[in-house]
């Protein structure tokens, strides 16, 4: 006997569990700036890039983002290039560099043009290791694969076993 239960939404447990998304899944979705604004509260950038305040301090701190505007109250006023920075920051976050390499790039960035053969070669790194790790993630998928394959196999062949 299957026991239901139904939940505060009235779906039952199991209809409540199918239509559920894993929000480990993806990323969550950007948060739109609001048109026409270019300057942002620390608490707003939180709220867009899902980074904490600390976090973005600390960015600051160690030379990941430039200085960072404030109004005359001393508040931090975050632009949209900040944001787009944030956003390229997350990026390279994914890739696994390491966080002074990151803080290099951004002081290549900083010094100007002169410094678009170093980034290249910086990025296309990056670029290297982020492929390994590809590599790597196929051929533990391929192991995964073959496992889920021989586990199914094997409860396929003692179901043929039980109905003879």
């Amino acid at each position: 006997m299957t026991v239901m239960q139904t939940t505060a939404t009235g779906l039952t447990q199991a209809e409540e569990t199918a239509t559920r998304t894993d929000i480990c899944a993806a990323p969550p979705p950007r948060h739109p700036r609001p048109d026409g604004q270019d300057r942002y509260t620390i608490s707003e950038v939180v709220a867009f890039t899902g980074l904490t305040a600390h976090t973005l301090r600390w960015y600051e701190r160690i030379g990941l983002m430039d200085h960072i505007d404030r109004s005359h109250t001393g508040q931090r006023r975050y632009t949209n290039r900040d944001l787009d920075w944030l956003d390229l920051v997350g990026k390279l976050r994914l890739t696994g560099m390491p966080v002074a390499d990151m803080v290099r790039y951004a002081q290549l960035v900083r010094e100007g043009d002169t410094t678009y053969q170093e980034r290249q070669e910086l990025l296309e790194a990056t670029r290297r290791d982020v492929l390994a790790r590809i590599a790597e993630l196929h051929d533990t998928l391929a192991v995964l694969d073959r496992k889920i394959s021989f586990y199914a196999d094997a409860q396929h062949a003692r179901g043929t076993e039980r109905t003879r």
